[in-house]
């Protein structure tokens, strides 16, 4: 019998992961808060929370809690950004200290929830999310770039469902890290946008060791230089 999965957030990433699980898992996917989903919904084997931190980011996440089966497993998808702090690499044994609204997130969730599995993903890109052509940016700093593509959070995503893992925290964020002046300049001549400029500098690399060794992964996509070609 197939596994069954609820996914609460249908939009750029859950929209996608939903159409790629569904080859392979019996999938129902809800836009948002989803006081319009079935009971049954979060009766499911497994829930995947993939919404933004707009509008009550942690009011929504124990309304969840309290909804979803104590037998399913939950797969929290999270950001690098509760690494803000830090200026060095780091991995998912660095201790925090500066509480952040997404950190706060994950906190609430491993109390309330013991199959917990915390993906925490660099910056989103691929396919329409281009870096460098922002319309509301064109100041930037030259830092070692932290992301990942979304056919790499899909595919690892379900090969943490194949292998049956149902905890722990997880870096998502392709090996290579070159600068964010380099993506942006390439970007800027393949995509035809004007290139903004670059001030100051973070050293900050999100090191995603654990997952590659874990899975024995493959990053599809392993350098962000390349992610649009």
């Amino acid at each position: 019998m197939r596994k069954t999965i609820g996914i609460v957030g249908c939009g750029w990433l859950g929209k996608n992961l939903s159409q790629q699980l569904s080859d392979s898992f019996d999938v129902e996917c809800y836009k948002r808060a989803t006081t319009d989903a079935k009971p049954s919904f979060w009766q499911r084997d497994i829930i995947i929370i993939a919404i933004n931190t707009k509008d009550n980011y942690l009011q929504s996440l124990k309304k969840f809690s309290k909804l979803i089966s104590d037998k399913a497993s939950i797969i929290l998808m999270s950001s690098t950004s509760v690494y803000r702090e830090f200026d060095k690499e780091i991995d998912e044994n660095s201790i925090i200290t500066k509480i952040t609204l997404q950190r706060e997130a994950e906190m609430l969730m491993q109390r309330l929830n013991k199959n917990l599995i915390i993906l925490r993903l660099g910056g989103l890109m691929g396919e329409d999310r281009i870096s460098g052509r922002w319309k509301s940016a064109s100041s930037f700093s030259d830092s070692f770039v932290n992301y990942i593509h979304r056919d790499d959070v899909i595919a690892i995503t379900k090969e943490l469902i194949f292998h049956g893992i149902s905890s722990g925290i997880y870096n998502l964020v392709a090996p290579l890290h070159p600068l964010r002046s380099d993506v942006h300049k390439k970007n800027s001549k393949i995509f035809g946008f004007e290139l903004g400029t670059f001030e100051g500098k973070s050293n900050r690399m999100v090191n995603s060791q654990k997952i590659i060794g874990e899975l024995n992964y493959t990053f599809l996509h392993p350098d962000p230089l390349k992610f649009w070609d």
